[in-house]
């Protein structure tokens, strides 16, 4: 007999089915045994009455999530007896043969609950236990669904998904890099990406038009809030695209993507609103304005557009006894607005440079940015030199860059979202931790596989390197 579905049993009163799963409860009423049994779709009844000698002697050895199998036979509930939590609450199945397929040792963690109330380090150090819970497994099933969705949306609409390096070079984009040390080249290291951003627009040079990914990233930050050390991200790129075609795509598929995984919850407005930097600052304080004109609903989702922001931000200046420096604000490959480019070629107006840079925000929380990108050489190269960068540290970062853009790079732009955020958005979770397998802790470690973890002897001495112990 082939297997069974827990929550196919709701359909299918009379029949014999096949069921395997954990122990959720055992609950002993009388002479009655009444075991939750639950697999990933779900839990069911079973009772066990003491005619059914040997299946109610092994039954009565039972404790929490042991893996049984049940063959048995599905009979409606009485009405008065319904459950209405449940999908299946309207049946129980009256046992014909049950196995134990293992035991298990009683769980360090309550797995009974929701899991807010238990400790972040009980549940990073147990969290194959943890992610048993109902509401973490449905997490992931819909952040499959979503990604699922925007694979085939993409798909649909002519993109090409691609797989970029992990092992890459380490440029200064704006968070510390991870480093990897290479055995094979002494002295010499790979980096993790912070974003395939580099990659997506070789692409667009390689004559690709138009990539995506569910790509991972990777960013070694200090610990603040619920950020996470690697990441995943939507990522995607559009060759002879403006700012307007990449935002009407990007909307179309946040569009389709809510009315498709969570048709109860409404958007306030569509289009999207948009709203210039200098605005959302001055009216709301934030770059990340929380349009929602009911902050209580629930189910409502203000999307809105950022646009205009500044190019670069100064560091220093006369005030703090120094010369003036500027870092941009997003990334350094984005483009001016057209309008500006003139004055990033010539070196002024720096402070009143606009660029190309798009925020995707919802709910308050910045889900996604993006830009159109320098395709031109000298232009890339005159957002380094405003950056203070001489000629042989822009060759040295990014002259692969520079070379690649010489060959007929079409104009070309795209975008970022850091898709935790919005599964957690969506899914009304209070982080990104819990709508992710294996997250980190808040403060980096992964406390089930105890890492990060000192590497022995051999293996620094075969990467030639020696620890400094402060």
């Amino acid at each position: 007999m082939e297997r069974t579905p827990i929550i196919e049993t709701q359909n299918l009163v009379g029949e014999e089915v096949n069921l395997f799963g954990w122990v959720a409860t055992r609950r002993d009423h009388g002479k009655l045994i009444f075991v939750d049994l639950r697999d990933r779709s779900g839990t069911v009844q079973v009772v066990f009455v003491p005619s059914s000698q040997s299946t109610y002697e092994l039954a009565s050895k039972l404790r929490s999530e042991w893996v049984v199998r049940l063959k048995g036979k599905i009979k409606a509930r009485p009405e008065k007896m319904f459950n209405p939590d449940i999908p299946t609450g309207k049946v129980e199945i009256e046992p014909l043969e049950l196995e134990i397929l293992n035991e298990s040792e009683t769980p360090p963690i309550a797995l009974d609950t929701d899991g807010y109330e238990t400790g972040e380090e009980s549940r990073m150090t147990y969290r194959y236990l943890d992610l048993r819970r109902p509401r973490l497994l449905k997490n992931l099933s819909k952040r499959h669904e979503m990604i699922l969705f925007i694979r085939n949306w993409l798909s649909k609409t002519g993109f090409m998904e691609i797989e970029t390096p992990i092992l890459t070079k380490s440029t200064p984009e704006g968070a510390r890099d991870y480093v990897v040390p290479s055995r094979l080249y002494p002295g010499k290291f790979f980096a993790l990406p912070q974003s395939p951003q580099q990659y997506k627009q070789l692409l667009m040079v390689a004559g690709v038009e138009k990539y995506f990914q569910i790509a991972r990233c990777f960013r070694d930050e200090d610990t603040r809030g619920d950020r996470q050390p690697e990441f995943t991200q939507l990522d995607l790129e559009m060759s002879f695209v403006d700012r307007e075609a990449v935002m009407e795509a990007n909307e179309k598929l946040l569009i389709g993507l809510v009315n498709s995984s969570y048709p109860d919850k409404k958007i306030q407005e569509v289009p999207f609103p948009r709203i210039s930097y200098k605005e959302s600052m001055e009216k709301y304080g934030t770059d990340r304005p929380d349009m929602r004109k009911d902050k209580n609903d629930s189910n409502l989702l203000a999307f809105c557009w950022v646009i205009d922001f500044p190019f670069f931000s100064a560091e220093g200046g006369p005030a703090s006894g120094g010369e003036t420096k500027w870092t941009f604000t997003h990334n350094p490959f984005s483009a001016p607005k057209p309008e500006f480019m003139d004055d990033l070629l010539n070196q002024k107006n720096i402070g009143g440079i606009l660029t190309t840079q798009y925020d995707i925000v919802l709910n308050g929380w910045e889900i996604g940015g993006g830009s159109i990108r320098n395709h031109r050489p000298e232009a890339l190269e005159a957002v380094f030199k405003v950056m203070g960068f001489n000629k042989d540290r822009i060759e040295g970062n990014f002259g692969h860059m520079i070379q690649a853009l010489k060959y007929g790079a079409p104009p070309h732009g795209g975008i970022a979202w850091g898709l935790d955020r919005l599964v957690s958005i969506l899914q009304g979770e209070p982080n990104i931790r819990e709508v992710m397998a294996f997250p980190k802790t808040g403060d980096a470690r992964d406390l089930m596989m105890e890492s990060p973890s000192e590497l022995d002897e051999k293996q620094l001495k075969e990467l030639h390197i020696k620890v400094a112990h402060e």
